[in-house]
């Protein structure tokens, strides 16, 4: 227990706490940003001096932070302002509607973008808008939309203001699609490298610095809204060490950082990563920095040779014969720095080889004590998940087969998908793995879409990948977003638990995680988000607890209007089909008093369904269906 009073104590709630010898509590004491007793309400409140604030948690269900062990917080937050959102957006009719609202108020020359985060399979029109009817929303204003990273759609506008043209030569890696006298379509594919993408969107307008801070803000107000109190951020593309990562730094200094998050430094140029690598080990100190913001390694991208591009819409990508001297020697200087490291690796191909390097390194280099890890690894094999178990490794997987399991079916099929990635066997076989997302371009930012695939096996489209005996429960897949992170930014008993001396982060859900139905997970936000002891975002009757960073610049923002997943800032507009599950929004739209056992509100559907019946009372009615009836 405390010695001290504590600076805050959180009582009245139902806590799990995911520490194995004390799995529930009623209350917990914060002091200095760290958990000092975990309890029940009597024995913590009686902790409690003068000074010491007390909130009462109302008998709510709370959890330890979430934890992404992959995403992209630091350029996407310097973009955050800039982006339309179609994350969560359930109707493709509803997310035109977006981008043509957004459309009427963007001034030139800016663009309108829609980056990611979103797949057509979510739309129950299970289809891309047509460059048609983005040509005829916007004819004037650029308008940039990436999907995945598989292509972009690109408005006549938008087309003028890169200056692609029909002299413009092919990309490597990448196709600019042109009509039959050879202009550009505005239609750009990447095959299977994504450069021509990340390429075509760097050249858009950026938000000055101070505007860049303040959609940071916001960006990580979005993510305490979901819950997330803490990331480690991949890099990526196009984001240089150290010019953008001074925005985040300038929050650090000023206490403004809302998410912890932990750097891992990404290499910007081929066939000079060596270059980089002996520059920034020289340069910086491993783990440099605090508990709000500090380096942790080296990745995802260690040399451009062994990027294996996720794009399941094509064939899996060939590494080039030069990958394993390129990566040995990065690897070589990282290991006798003791730099941790990450590598992006979609297939057992590249795994295999990259294991083949690691393995050859450790011989002349003991890797032992260095959390070096795997990101994705999709179809990672048994034989190389024990190598990567072998070697002290790590793999952190991500919810990208939820935005891409139905290309990856199509490709390979439905058998192939069973486990992929095999996280069931990954944490049968005792190598350290944990949860994240990828986000926010190949797959949105939201956790609890991730903890609703692991948990269902479904994608946001609804396609079953998994059998249930490759599902986790809920509580594994709560640890994988939790305590497992913890290894990945070597902070194992620092943080991920709500247990004595671990830093004091917490969130409590909008509903109960345990209690939910399955397909209400996914639809989970945080009522309340605790980082380090400090309240940094507060909902529905935790409101009056809230403190908001000021209105995002500039002032016709996207995040103006519909603040971010599912159109959430409107829930009676943008967001009024995606911010509840179907059968919900269903029956709010239908209105009716006519509840059908089968399909609930969801009469039309019914009606629109074949039969192979000519009496449709008599045949739904035996399956229990009254659709009939309305």
């Amino acid at each position: 227990m405390a010695q001290t009073a504590p600076d805050i104590i959180f009582h009245h709630g139902r806590i799990t706490t995911l520490d194995r010898r004390q799995p529930l509590a009623s209350a917990v004491a914060i002091t200095q940003g760290r958990f000092t007793a975990v309890g029940d309400d009597a024995e913590v409140l009686a902790l409690a001096g003068p000074q010491t604030r007390r909130v009462d948690l109302q008998g709510r269900s709370v959890l330890p932070g979430l934890f992404d062990n992959h995403t992209h917080v630091i350029r996407g937050g310097l973009n955050f302002n800039l982006e339309l959102r179609w994350d969560g957006v359930r109707s493709l009719a509803d997310a035109l509607d977006m981008l043509r609202r957004q459309v009427a108020v963007t001034p030139a020359p800016q663009w309108v973008r829609v980056v990611g985060g979103f797949t057509e399979h979510q739309f129950v029109e299970k289809r891309l808008p047509t460059l048609a009817e983005i040509n005829a929303i916007a004819p004037d204003t650029p308008v940039f939309l990436l999907h995945l990273y598989d292509r972009a759609l690109l408005n006549a506008a938008a087309l003028r203001a890169v200056g692609y043209t029909k002299d413009t030569p092919q990309p490597p890696g990448g196709e600019i699609t042109r009509d039959a006298a050879g202009n550009p379509t505005g239609l750009l594919l990447a095959r299977p490298n994504a450069q021509i993408l990340y390429a075509t969107l760097a050249k858009g307008p950026k938000l000055p610095f101070d505007y860049q801070v303040n959609s940071t803000r916001h960006f990580m107000r979005e993510l305490n809204r979901l819950g997330v109190t803490g990331v480690i951020d991949a890099g990526g593309g196009f984001q240089n060490y150290p010019d953008d990562y001074a925005v985040v730094q300038q929050l650090s200094d000023a206490g403004q950082l809302t998410v912890r998050i932990a750097y891992n430094l990404f290499t910007q140029k081929p066939k000079e990563e060596k270059e980089d690598f002996l520059k920034w080990t020289s340069s910086v100190k491993y783990q440099q920095g605090d508990d709000y913001f500090r380096h942790n390694g080296a990745g995802e991208m260690l040399v451009y040779s062994a990027a294996d591009f996720e794009d399941f819409r094509v064939e899996r990508p060939d590494m080039p014969p030069q990958m394993e001297d390129e990566l040995e020697a990065v690897v070589r200087i990282l290991a006798q720095n003791r730099w941790p490291w990450r590598l992006h690796a979609t297939y057992d191909e590249t795994i295999t080889r990259a294991l083949d390097v690691f393995e050859k390194v450790n011989r002349d280099i003991s890797l032992e004590g260095i959390p070096w890890f795997f990101d994705h690894a999709e179809t990672i094999s048994q034989q190389s998940i024990d190598r990567v178990a072998a070697l002290g490794g790590g793999i952190a997987v991500q919810h990208r087969m939820a935005y891409q399991g139905e290309y990856f079916v199509e490709r390979y099929g439905a058998r192939a998908a069973e486990a992929t990635p095999p996280v069931k066997r990954m944490l049968a076989s005792g190598v350290k793995v944990s949860a994240g997302t990828d986000a926010t371009r190949v797959a949105s930012y939201n956790p609890w879409v991730s903890l609703a695939w692991m948990i269902t096996g479904k994608t946001v489209g609804g396609l079953g990948l998994y059998p249930r005996h490759n599902l986790l429960d809920r509580e594994a897949a709560l640890r994988m977003w939790t305590e497992n992170v913890a290894w990945f930014s070597n902070d194992e008993g620092k943080r991920g638990r709500i247990e004595l001396g671990q830093l004091a982060d917490l969130i409590v859900p909008s509903s109960d995680y345990f209690g939910v139905s399955e397909d209400e997970i996914s639809f989970l936000t945080s009522d309340l988000t605790v980082v380090g002891g400090d309240i940094v975002y507060g909902a529905g009757t935790f409101a009056d607890l809230d403190t908001p960073p000021p209105p995002a610049m500039p002032d016709w923002s996207p995040v103006r209007t519909f603040k971010g997943y599912a159109g959430w800032g409107e829930p009676q507009g943008a967001g009024r089909q995606s911010l509840a599950p179907m059968h919900a929004s269903a029956h709010a739209a239908c209105g009716c008093a006519s509840v059908c056992g089968l399909h609930g509100h969801q009469h039309a559907r019914a009606w629109g369904a074949s039969a192979p019946v000519s009496d449709l009372k008599g045949f739904f009615g035996a399956l229990g269906c009254s659709c009939w009836a309305v």
